[in-house]
């Protein structure tokens, strides 16, 4: 057996985009996953990477084709923009409940020896499992968009490559989005700081595709460069 030097190269160079790439990601899906109990918020986390690492996989082993389809990023941007208004609704109600909670702890009305945050994540009209794993599904996959062609060029023809970097990645972010999800039901204003990243996200896809897709004649926004 031969050592290849090329396919280790490759290998690493995947490994590390993933991984500095993943850091919104993991906001993103410990959001989604932030108002389940935690028992579904660990099966929510692993059902949606599992499932968001193979639409990944098969991205960017299509990445020569996806980039003929002009628009793509846009429609992802704008995925994500919807994905970023459910979230928004979702932790308006978490702190409508929580202030309910509250006020009925006040009045003597309620008392269910849970902190307010748990009682409101375990009551009635809350996130559902499956809201939370297609929650995460489309928005990694909206944000694998913007960088699934740097992967498969540092990849080039090893496709093994490709795959094991994707599979470490993802699940390294899986553990660092379980560990968000449990920060930001102890602390909800987290909450809002990452879900200004991820709608900085959402407005950079839309910039690159519009601008793609209006043939580069967009002036040019610094903030909104990918690096």
């Amino acid at each position: 057996m031969t050592f290849d030097l090329s396919l280790v190269t490759a290998f690493l160079q995947v490994a590390m985009i993933d991984l500095v790439l993943a850091g919104d990601n993991a906001i993103v899906i410990g959001l989604a996953a932030a108002g389940l109990p935690s028992d579904q918020r660990r099966k929510a986390i692993f059902i949606g990477i599992i499932a968001a690492t193979i639409l990944r996989i098969i991205f960017a082993l299509l990445a020569v084709h996806l980039l003929n389809i002009v628009g793509l990023v846009l429609a992802g941007g704008l995925l994500l923009l919807w994905v970023c208004w459910k979230m928004w609704q979702e932790l308006r109600h978490t702190a409508e409940s929580d202030r309910a909670a509250e006020a009925a702890l006040g009045d003597g009305l309620l008392d269910t020896g849970e902190p307010q945050g748990a009682a409101a994540a375990n009551g009635g009209g809350t996130k559902t499992l499956a809201q939370a794993v297609t929650q995460i599904v489309i928005a990694d996959v909206s944000m694998s968009l913007d960088n699934v062609l740097a992967v498969a060029g540092a990849s080039r023809e090893h496709e093994a490559a490709l795959v094991v970097g994707l599979v470490l990645s993802v699940a390294l972010m899986g553990i660092a989005s379980a560990y968000i999800a449990r920060l930001l039901n102890r602390h909800r204003w987290i909450a809002y700081v990452g879900l200004a990243v991820i709608l900085f996200v959402a407005l950079r896809m839309i910039y690159e595709g519009a601008d793609q897709l209006l043939g580069h004649t967009l002036p040019a926004i610094p903030l909104f460069k990918s690096a």
